[in-house]
């Protein structure tokens, strides 16, 4: 055991020797071990009770980074707009390089715009913990979903800089490229990548946006993938990292409804995307008569309404789906639609249950097609994702953390899906959830509390220094 303590970290030295003192049962063995390394034998506890007073988090400097960070935006405050590799997402990602920069991380980019700052411990070759987030923002959306993962996780290693931490593993902040859907469909993109996707390597390369732009055009627009239509070379060795912890609100009500600071997450729900197509005849809405319509919006919306009667029928509170996406063409008051379009999302904690549901869409959206006499010209599953289950051991130090720092928490599932459900794929994932403002998100009413965001990020900087040190 002697030989252990010359590695371990200086700041216990600095937090802890002052208090170490000698017990008169105190075996002399560890006395003598204690007095010759200059460490206490028990120090992670030891290192951890001491330094909490010194987690001080700049909530003044946080704020103002959000609110700068929101100001990258294609619409206007309070609503948020951020879209991959557009103009302001790249000014935005300039960003956060720079504030990395500044909190002494070394800084890269991998060829899809995933962006890593390293913190190197005392041990770098060991794997690192990782934390992070995303920064993209769907249309009209608020400044906090996301951004609280990865302005937070900065600010958690500027907290331990700040205590006079050194990691034993290095620590690592991510920002995510895509992990929403917006401009090509395809949620949590970067985060996929990462944890080796090859059927999306190959989709993306023929995959375009609304106005045909190709993905690989857009992301080379944005300095990225240069050289490479080949994006397997961002993908991470399972094991790459010894674990990964996801700081973001709960965008959903519970924790401010039942007063708890922080939402301890230890399993993310299985989501799946469809997108359904239905084909009718169309024509004259006054020239042509109710029973001789094929009429493609009314199959549409049948199905919207099926969605919901299969997703009640499988009993669980767990189980939902929505029709965010309903689509009619031509699109004019007096014309029959000719054509629909819908996307529908659906997503349990049980995957086998959320796959019933899905085949349940499935007969009526082809049955919805013979009784209207409309061709259902697509029915195409985009994802299909298995649940993620939290590591035990993130877990407990999550908890642990909000224990020493007397900030109530519980165990709870996310239900919205986030890179933590990929990263799961590449090391032992874990996720920490504070209260936001009424549970809301993706709307400009998106709004989470400088307290409840420091706890966060106090939680965070303990979890990252246990396990750097674990």
């Amino acid at each position: 055991m002697v030989l252990k303590f010359p590695q371990l970290p200086l700041l216990v030295l600095c937090l802890c020797c002052s208090v170490i003192i000698a017990h008169k049962d105190e075996d002399p063995v560890t006395k003598t071990m204690e007095d010759f390394s200059g460490y206490p034998i028990d120090e992670p506890h030891s290192f951890f009770q001491k330094s909490l007073s010194s987690l001080s988090v700049d909530t003044e400097s946080l704020q103002k980074e959000i609110d700068e960070l929101a100001t990258f935006s294609d619409t206007p405050a309070p609503s948020v707009t951020r879209i991959l590799y557009t103009e302001k997402d790249v000014l935005a990602r300039r960003y956060i390089k720079n504030l990395m920069g500044l909190s002494g991380l070394s800084v890269r980019e991998d060829a899809v715009g995933n962006i890593f700052g390293r913190w190197d411990g005392h041990e770098p070759e060991l794997p690192a913990v990782a934390t992070g987030s995303h920064i993209d923002a769907i249309p009209y959306s608020g400044k906090y979903d996301g951004v609280v993962g990865v302005l937070g996780a900065i600010e958690a290693i500027n907290v331990l800089q700040r205590s006079g931490f050194k990691p034993r593993r290095s620590l690592e902040v991510i920002l995510f490229t895509s992990e929403e859907p917006t401009r090509y469909g395809i949620s949590c993109l970067g985060s996929r990548l990462l944890a080796g996707s090859e059927v999306l390597v190959e989709a993306l390369k023929t995959t375009v946006d609304a106005q045909n732009r190709s993905f690989l055009d857009a992301a080379r627009s944005a300095g990225y993938a240069k050289d490479q239509n080949d994006l397997s070379s961002v993908f991470l060795k399972k094991g790459t990292y010894s674990a990964f912890v996801e700081l973001h609100i709960e965008q959903g009500p519970l924790l401010e409804e039942e007063g708890i600071s922080i939402g301890v997450v230890t399993a993310i729900a299985a989501p799946a995307s469809i997108k359904v197509e239905f084909e009718g005849n169309g024509g004259h809405a006054g020239a042509v008569l109710m029973p001789h319509r094929n009429d493609a919006g009314l199959a549409a919306a049948e199905l919207a309404l099926a969605v919901e009667k299969h997703v009640l029928e499988s009993g669980s509170i767990d189980t939902v789906g929505t029709v965010g996406i309903l689509e009619l063409h031509p699109g004019a008051i007096n014309s029959i639609p000719s054509k629909s379009h819908l996307e529908i999302d659906t997503r349990d904690i049980d995957e086998q249950r959320r796959n019933i549901v899905i085949e349940k869409i499935q007969h009526s959206a082809t049955k919805i097609a013979i009784d209207r006499g409309v061709r259902l010209s697509e029915f195409k599953i985009i994802n299909q994702d298995p649940p993620a289950l939290a590591e035990k051991t993130i877990i407990e130090a999550m908890e642990a953390a909000s224990k020493e720092l007397n900030l109530k928490h519980k165990l709870m599932i996310s239900r919205a899906y986030h890179d933590s459900l990929f990263m799961a794929r590449v090391s032992p994932m874990g996720m920490i959830f504070i209260p936001c403002y009424k549970g809301y998100s993706h709307k400009p009413e998106e709004y989470a509390s400088i307290q409840d965001m420091a706890n966060g990020i106090k939680v965070l900087a303990l979890t990252l220094a246990k396990l750097s040190l674990h």
